[in-house]
This record gives structure tokens, C-alpha cells and sequence, in this order.
């Protein structure tokens, strides 16, 4: 995996960046800039930067859930995007978001899964030109796309985001590769940004969202609406499903969102069909 890029750099400015680009069309008073700036510099010191990389496990995973061991024929699986899909946050490589889905693909296709990580923790969708490049050189058959959440904090626009996301999957879809996307998460439900600033991230993150469905129709991908599926789950139990950060989800958040991601994984790989329980 890459060198980690710090995931919450340049949060502060980034954040009222989008606070002014959403009150331009409502209209933002001054005062209100000035609460939304000062929110923004108080959620980054609570925040802060990760210093630890994300645990790694890639390898080849069994359907008796042995693994990873380091060689064998196998469906080839691989991960793309930001801290989301690298699975900062999980207390172990066991717990982590591309290790359990990976185990779910073997068990219920009952075959082999090479699990390989090209998603590197701070990452937005500029970036994932560059995780294509290195994976293309032998591509593999099926591949989940998460990111999103750090466009939202680096004055990336919804639409150029979009679009840059729609680019990156065709390259995979037009070598062969099966593609899963899950979209942008609702950050209105990080606590440590204090409203009405978590507002203003909710509102982003979501649009944002719907823009990647958008973006992503005809494309050939498969796609989960991840903030439709899990905020109610990431606000009410919030405690249990966030890591000590209280900004990425922990192995319990993490096992939550491979709850809603490995049936369409599944049927992405087109091995599903016929299979039952």
C-alpha cells in the first residue's frame, strides 16, 4: 500500500470552504461564517491526524476460513479508495473492512479470494487514477470503490468529483473488472464536528452522493447508497461503532458496512447466481 496521506489536512479551511460554497446559494451571514470557521478549527484539534497506517492482511483467503496464506489460484479481489476502504480504525487486520468481506466472498462462492489493497488511508478520488494504474497491470476480477469522504474536506467540487469517479470505474469496467461502488458516507454523523457545521458536512457529503449514483448510471458497476443504509446506525450507536478518533469506524462499524456490501460483492463477481443461503 502507498504512503499514508493525512486524511484531515487542510480540514479546517476545507470546511469553510464548503460551508461558503452551501451558503451561497442560501446566503451565509458573516456571523455565521465566523461560527462555521471557528467550529471548523476546534473539530480538527478534536480530530487530529491519524499517525498509525491501517493494519494490512492481503493474501489468499479459504471457504474454511483459513488465511491469508501467501499463494494459490483464487478470485482476485481488490480494494480502492481512501481510509474508508484501507480500514483505519479497525482494531485488527481481522476486523479490518477488505479481510472480512474477503472471507465472506470464499465462504459463500466457496472458492479461493486473493485479497489485494490499493486504498491508501487520506486518499480523495484525484487520487484514484494512480490505485488503477498499479492495479491494471493485472487486473483482477471483482473490485470495491469507497471514497468520497475527503473530497469533502479539500474543496473538491461535487461534480468534478463525480466525474472523476465515473472515469476511474470505466477504466476498470473496460478491462474486464467487476466493479462494486459504495458511495460517499454521511459525515453529519462525525460528533466531533459541532453544529451547525455538521450540518454543513451532512448536506455536502450527501450530495456528493447522489451525485457518484448519478455519475455511475449505464456505467456497468453496481452501486450501494452506504449513507442511505448505515446512518441511522453510525448516529444511534455512535459509541459502539466509531473508533477512539470518533471520525472512522471501528471493526464493529466496519463489519456493519460488509454486512450491506457483500451480497451485491457477491453477485457482482458473477458467481452468484444459482446459489443459495
Amino acid at each position: 500500500m502507498s504512503e499514508q496521506v493525512a486524511p484531515t489536512k487542510g480540514l479546517a479551511a476545507a470546511l469553510r470552504a464548503v460551508a461558503v460554497a452551501i451558503g451561497s446559494v442560501g446566503g451565509l451571514s458573516a456571523g455565521a461564517y465566523g461560527l462555521l470557521s471557528t467550529q471548523s478549527k476546534r473539530a480538527r484539534t478534536v480530530i487530529g491526524v491519524p499517525r498509525e497506517r491501517p493494519h494490512n492482511a492481503d493474501g489468499v483467503y479459504l471457504p474454511n476460513g483459513a488465511g491469508p496464506v501467501a499463494r494459490g489460484e483464487a478470485l482476485v479481489f481488490a480494494v480502492f479508495g481512501d481510509s474508508t476502504a484501507a480500514g483505519l480504525g479497525a482494531e485488527s487486520a481481522d476486523r479490518l473492512p477488505g479481510v472480512v468481506l474477503a472471507r465472506g466472498l470464499a465462504e459463500e462462492l466457496g472458492s479461493a479470494v486473493r485479497l489485494v489493497t490499493h486504498a491508501v488511508s487520506g486518499s480523495r478520488t484525484t487520487h484514484l487514477a494512480g490505485q488503477v494504474d498499479a492495479a491494471l497491470t493485472d487486473p483482477p476480477h471483482v473490485a470495491l470503490v469507497l471514497v468520497g469522504g475527503n473530497d469533502v474536506t479539500a474543496r473538491l467540487g461535487i461534480g468534478e468529483s463525480a466525474a472523476l469517479l465515473a472515469a476511474q470505474v470505466d477504466r476498470l469496467v473496460r478491462a474486464g473488472v467487476a466493479v462494486l461502488v459504495g458511495t460517499c458516507p454521511d459525515l453529519g454523523t462525525v460528533r466531533p464536528l459541532p453544529q451547525p457545521l455538521r450540518e454543513v458536512a451532512r448536506r455536502y457529503s450527501r450530495a456528493l452522493a447522489r451525485a457518484q449514483a448519478k455519475a455511475l448510471i449505464g456505467s456497468g458497476a453496481r452501486v450501494v447508497p452506504m449513507a442511505a443504509l448505515l446512518t441511522a446506525h453510525f448516529r444511534e450507536r455512535h459509541d459502539e461503532l466509531f473508533s477512539p478518533d470518533r471520525f472512522h469506524p471501528n471493526g464493529a462499524g466496519y463489519a456493519l458496512a460488509a454486512d450491506v456490501l457483500l451480497a451485491p460483492l457477491c453477485a457482482a463477481t458473477g458467481l452468484w447466481e444459482g446459489r443459495t443461503g
